[in-house]
């Protein structure tokens, strides 16, 4: 646990400099929604319940009820981390409203035996403390109809807490930005995330870690700021009537990165490019069957030429992709929605299965 211990802090003081960081306030991608992970992700232009918060505030303004609550739990990697999600929305009249979001994605009951054993070499149990690696955001946000017909605009505000036990805090703040533009059956959505880049500010309480940290010759972290850049998420959409009773949706989804190369399927020194697609089928608006394909990635395969006795190697490359299901019910004014989705992609990591509930009133 203590290795355990020291790459925590290792690493908290690796992102602690003030310049963009890959991957920076990455829990804030994950995810929220049952509904939306079952179609993995794919509601940029869809999203018009209180996850809209989250996904594209734009949609909130479309919301169908004076008030609808919202809430998720769902834990990851064979409960090792959860991930919790609580949002209120509120329709001020019939071209405006606006929502609370609050999201935990943390890790509980880390053990810190940083004093299990004394100078003499004595193993005390009782010296072991737990701690908890968890972040923390708060979004509030606006959406309004525009004078355009079928336009929404929206904009978070958001307020990001990250915490390591006693050991280190950041604190940051950014903007989000969104539209939707519905015309017939057509849905067309876009976010900005970070619109105006998100800064988290670190602060470091190394009193506990002077003495380890110098015997193992690592340099204590430092105070800093970390830079989350912006990130382009684009949506289209469309509605298909089958018969009287059954609707389906599809969406295809792009979400465009601008902090350097990935092993996405298009990326460029400039940006990358993922994409990922999901449908929704539903029965008289009452039963809804989910499925979506997205987290495509390039993994390159390193295997032995087994023709020669030379150490080359072949290098061959191939493409990943995560497979999500789920279902939902509608019944009055309560929506229970179930996803299976796997947020490692096809890899050792469990599936996990999420549960969301939503209620609509007024």
């Amino acid at each position: 646990m203590r290795k355990i211990l020291f790459i925590v802090l290792i690493l908290a003081s690796k992102i602690s400099f003030s310049q963009a960081v890959i991957y920076s306030n990455e829990f804030l991608s994950v995810g929220i929604g049952a509904r939306a992970l079952a179609m993995s992700n794919s509601v940029t232009a869809s999203a018009t319940d209180v996850t809209a918060g989250y996904w594209n505030p734009a949609g909130l303004s479309l919301i169908d009820k004076k008030y609808e609550i919202g809430i998720m739990h769902s834990e990851f990697f064979a409960g090792l981390t959860k991930f919790d999600y609580a949002g209120f929305a509120y329709k001020i009249s019939d071209s405006s409203s606006f929502a609370v979001t609050l999201l935990r994605y943390g890790t509980d009951d880390i053990q810190n035996t940083l004093e299990l054993v004394d100078q003499d070499g004595n193993v005390d149990y009782s010296k072991i403390k737990k701690f908890s690696v968890a972040d923390y955001a708060f979004l509030l946000s606006y959406s309004k109809k525009t004078i355009i017909d079928g336009l929404s605009i929206g904009a978070n505000a958001k307020i990001i807490y990250r915490n390591i036990g006693s050991f280190a805090n950041a604190y940051g703040f950014g903007f989000d930005i969104g539209a939707i533009y519905n015309k017939n059956k057509w849905h067309t959505g876009i976010t900005i995330r970070d619109a105006s880049s998100t800064f988290n500010a670190w602060f470091f309480d190394n009193s506990e870690l002077e003495d380890v940290f110098a015997i193992t010759a690592n340099e204590l972290p430092k105070n800093g700021t970390e830079i989350t850049l912006p990130k382009m998420l684009l949506g289209v959409a469309r509605d298909f009537k089958i018969n009287k009773k059954i609707g389906l949706l599809a969406e295809i989804d792009v979400d465009l990165s601008f902090d350097g190369e990935k092993n996405t399927l298009l990326s460029t020194k400039y940006f990358s490019a993922e994409p990922h697609l999901g449908i929704e089928l539903n029965y008289n608006s009452l039963i809804y069957l989910r499925a979506g394909v997205g987290n495509f990635t390039k993994i390159i395969d390193f295997s032995d030429n087994s023709d020669t006795n030379s150490i080359e190697q072949n290098f061959t490359e191939e493409i990943t992709f995560m497979p999500s299901i789920g279902l939902g019910i509608k019944l009055l004014n309560f929506s229970l929605d179930y996803a299976l989705t796997d947020i490692g992609g096809i890899s050792v990591g469990l599936y996990s299965n999420i549960f969301s509930l939503s209620y609509r009133f007024k």
